[in-house]
This record gives C-alpha cells, sequence and structure tokens, in this order.
C-alpha cells in the first residue's frame, strides 16, 4: 500500500527511533544530508534570464517526471518546478510484478515475492495463497532513472515552492515563493494529494487509507522471506486489550508486511478505508500489539512512514487550465489505494495528449517568437480540455464510479463482515481479482466481477451487501446516466 506522508503522532517508547528524521514531524523538509544522488548535476532555469516554456510541471514524483520526460522528448520545452528534486522519494511503493513488467520497469524492484499471502483469521482455513509475484519499488533506482531520462531529453529544474496559477493571453504563469514567476503554454499539477493547483467545484469528502509503517531490523521473525504478507485480519494478538480489540472489531486494520530476510522486516498496520481516518496513534498501538504477540525485539527502526491517502470522492473540475496527473487528477484507486502502476501506466497517453495539443499550435503558428504558444485564452483552454479528456473518458470515468461504489460498501463494513468479504474476494478467478486491483477491467467486467462476487458470497454475506450496498448502488446507477 502507498501513501502520501501526514502528520505524524507523538512518539511512544516501544520502538526505538530511526529512519529518516525526527518522528515528530515527518512532513518536514529534509535535510541536505538526505538528499540522493550528488553526482547527478541537474540543468537549472535561471531566473535572471527569463524563459517560456511549453509545459511547466510542478512536482518531482514519478507522475511529474515521467510526464516531462516523454514531452521533452518530442522537442517541447519542458521545467519542473519542485523545492528539492534531488530528495529521496520517502514511501515504500509495494506493486504487482507483472503491472511493472508490461512497462519495462522489473528492473527497477530491490525485492520480489514469489507468492502473496491473505490471512482473513486464525482458524485452520484462513489463509489465503496468492499465485501473483509480488516487489517493492526501488525508490532510488526508478527516480534515478527518470531523472536521468530528464536531463537527457533537455528538461530544465527550477528549485522552487509553486504558491498558485493565473491564466492570461494564452498562457499560464506559476507563482513561486519569493516573487518569482515562470510561466507555459500548459502547467501540469504533479503535487500529489496536496493538490496544489487543481481546482475542484464540489466539497471534497474521501475516505482515506491510512498506515503506520516500519522498515526495521530484527533478532528474528516468523515471517517466510518467499512470500509477502498482503493482509492479515486476525485480531487473537488484542486478546488481551478488549478495548482495543473492539475498535478493531468496528473500524478493522491489517498487518501489511514485506519480509527482506531473517533479520529485516516492513511492518505497516493499515486500515483500508475509513472516514475520518484512523488516528494514528491507534494505528502505531495496533502495529505494538501486533508486534509484542509475535515476539519481535526490534534492533533498529531503519525507516518510519505516516500515511494518509485520500480515496474515491470528486474529481478535479474538468476542464479546467491546469492539467493534473496522479494524486491531483484523482488516478488513486478508490478500492484499494494503489496508484503508482496506474499513474505510471497512464503517463504515455496523458504526455502525447499535450504533446499532440502543442504540436496542433505549432503547426498553426506563423510568429516565430509566439511559435507553440496558444494565441488566445480559449485556444489554451482547448487544448488543456483535449488533455483531460483523454484522461478521463466515459469508460475511466464508468469504471472510476464502480470503484466508488465499492469504497462506500468496504466503509460500512466490520471486521467480520470485511472478512466475509475477502474470502469471496480472492475465490474469484485471477482475472477478476488481478483485473480488479490493477484497474484493468472494463465497467462490463465490473459487472461480471460483481454477479461473481455475490455468487462467491455466503448467505448472510449476501444480504449484508444488499443491504449496505443498495443506497450506494442507487447512486452509482445515477451519476452513471449524466456521463457523457
Amino acid at each position: 500500500m502507498t501513501a502520501e506522508t501526514a502528520a505524524a503522532p507523538p512518539s511512544t517508547p516501544v520502538l526505538p527511533r530511526g529512519g529518516r528524521g525526527p518522528a515528530s514531524d515527518p512532513s518536514a523538509p529534509l535535510s541536505p544530508d538526505k538528499v540522493l544522488f550528488t553526482d547527478i548535476q541537474l540543468p537549472l532555469y535561471d531566473p535572471t534570464e527569463p524563459a517560456t516554456f511549453d509545459i511547466v510541471v510542478v512536482g518531482s514524483g514519478p507522475a511529474g517526471l515521467a510526464v516531462a520526460d516523454r514531452v521533452a522528448q518530442a522537442g517541447f520545452k519542458v521545467l519542473i518546478v519542485d523545492p528539492n528534486p534531488l530528495a529521496p522519494w520517502v514511501n515504500n511503493f509495494g506493486v504487482w510484478i507483472d503491472e511493472f513488467e508490461l512497462m519495462g520497469l522489473a528492473d527497477c524492484l530491490d525485492y520480489t515475492w514469489d507468492r502473496a499471502l491473505v490471512y482473513l483469521n486464525s482458524e485452520s482455513d484462513g489463509a489465503r495463497y496468492l499465485k501473483r509475484p509480488y516487489g517493492r519499488v526501488d525508490r532510488p533506482k526508478l527516480k534515478r532513472r527518470l531523472l536521468e531520462r530528464c536531463i537527457a531529453s533537455g528538461v530544465m529544474f527550477h528549485r522552487a515552492k509553486a504558491k498558485d496559477v493565473s491564466h492570461g493571453g494564452g498562457r499560464s504563469t506559476v507563482a513561486l515563493e519569493g516573487g518569482q514567476q515562470v510561466s507555459g503554454s500548459l502547467v501540469v499539477d504533479a503535487t500529489g494529494h496536496s493538490r496544489k493547483l487543481v481546482e475542484f467545484d464540489k466539497p471534497f469528502n474521501p475516505g482515506y487509507q491510512g498506515a503506520y509503517g516500519i522498515v526495521v531490523e530484527v533478532e528474528s521473525h516468523p515471517f517466510d522471506c518467499g512470500t509477502m504478507l498482503f493482509m492479515d485480519w486476525r485480531d487473537d494478538h488484542l486478546d488481551a486489550s478488549p478495548d482495543v480489540k473492539a475498535r478493531n472489531e468496528k473500524l478493522p486494520t491489517f498487518l501489511y508486511a514485506m519480509p527482506f530476510s531473517p533479520t529485516k522486516i516492513f511492518l505497516e498496520e493499515t486500515s483500508l478505508v475509513a472516514r475520518p481516518i484512523i488516528p494514528f496513534p491507534e494505528l502505531k498501538l495496533r502495529l505494538e500489539k501486533r508486534m509484542q504477540h509475535l515476539g519481535l525485539k526490534v534492533l533498529k527502526v531503519e525507516e518510519e512512514e505516516f500515511c494518509a491517502i485520500p480515496m474515491g470522492g470528486v474529481l478535479p473540475m474538468r476542464p479546467q487550465r491546469v492539467i493534473g496527473i496522479g494524486g491531483t487528477a484523482g488516478m488513486v484507486h478508490p478500492s484499494t489505494g494503489y496508484m503508482v502502476s496506474r499513474v505510471l501506466g497512464a503517463v504515455p497517453l496523458v504526455a502525447d495528449a499535450i504533446i499532440d495539443q502543442l504540436s496542433s499550435v505549432s503547426d498553426k503558428a506563423t510568429d516565430g517568437h509566439l511559435q507553440r504558444a496558444p494565441r488566445s485564452d480559449a485556444e489554451a483552454a482547448a487544448m488543456s480540455a483535449a488533455v483531460w479528456r483523454t484522461m478521463w473518458p466515459v469508460q475511466r470515468l464508468r469504471q472510476r464510479e464502480f470503484f466508488e461504489f465499492g469504497m462506500e460498501v468496504l466503509l460500512k463494513l466490520d471486521l467480520a463482515e470485511t472478512r466475509e468479504f475477502f474470502a469471496a474476494f480472492f475465490a474469484l478467478s485471477d482475472y477478476h481479482w488481478h483485473g480488479f486491483l490493477s484497474s484493468r477491467l472494463s465497467f462490463l467486467e465490473l459487472i461480471a466481477f460483481g454477479l461473481s462476487l455475490f455468487a462467491k458470497s455466503s448467505n448472510a454475506a449476501r444480504i449484508n451487501l444488499l443491504q449496505k450496498g443498495l443506497p450506494g448502488l442507487v447512486v452509482m446507477l445515477s451519476r452513471l446516466a449524466t456521463l457523457r
């Protein structure tokens, strides 16, 4: 599960400290000694020599770097704005290996597991083995590759923080902290879940996937290093803590674990989706209870994560002049929280749409100085609208409505009902559950998925799904009727 770093809880003495910085403020800027890639020399924009760009990309996460590279490869002038483009990506990204293989990125995984495991409960028949290889993204390697591609394709970088954006004369101008400005024909907001520049015309009320995670060195652990633990819904570790167990029965969380070696492991207590988010101190407490039950003796905490992923909710206003990508465009899977593979897989489509629009303007240009620049705000708005339509065609919007429906059902399930749900989910064909988690199913295939899930459910689970799913189903159908 991947996430955006969020505000951290007060520290507790159970776990020794380590990792990327003070646990009391994981959102603080990284110190210089945490900057990676000291051997990389970025081509920096000089604000004393103003220049105009075809696109300005705000943010240097996976989505921002990948879009910038592809557009620059087509011969357009691209600027990336980020206060620290060489800073490490702090979150652990877990992906299904087949997704990265399709994108030619399988070598950007530093740990892989041949299978995944789900524990529904502590009964003898509670385990489900998933024959789908899983991997952890090698964050430094992937970022280095994307940075080097950007440099090779001519992308410029500007170390600054974007504040706002304005539009006029067919161009978009990004205001930066410190009073500087940069402008481009198009602006791409790749700032993740902060949604720095994109606009919303409706209240944003998502569910949240919350997680507290640590990479730890331990004396030993009981996990199979050839299997990643995808979900562990067991709760017998809470038998001695009835208050915590009661809270977990109402708002369940699961353990997600990546064993790297017999003495090193990533452990994460995860709330699949809740509204409001389960507080971080509660998630941390539940993880500590698990670790005590497992008898883990922590020698060192190498990384510590406080994660909050907005899931579902309204999409940004479409069309609008600023183009979103990744979290800013609502690309998080509303039912699972997965995003990195979905976003990197969508980059060619979105970037090529940008290239097509810039090329169209270039073909019509008659003034060499204004080549590639829209001649009016109306033309610039039409360009960005075309990109938004490519990013969110009707079939993708239908798919997202189904995922949103699924999220609303999950929000209402307690621990027992969640176990029933996933017992049916992982009894589905590989085609269906693989496709659902990887956003590959068409809307009609999702309907077949839903019917199959219902058929695989117990009678009690079917009644529960009908009771808790019907209101959301009505909402989904009404929204589908308005899609054009």
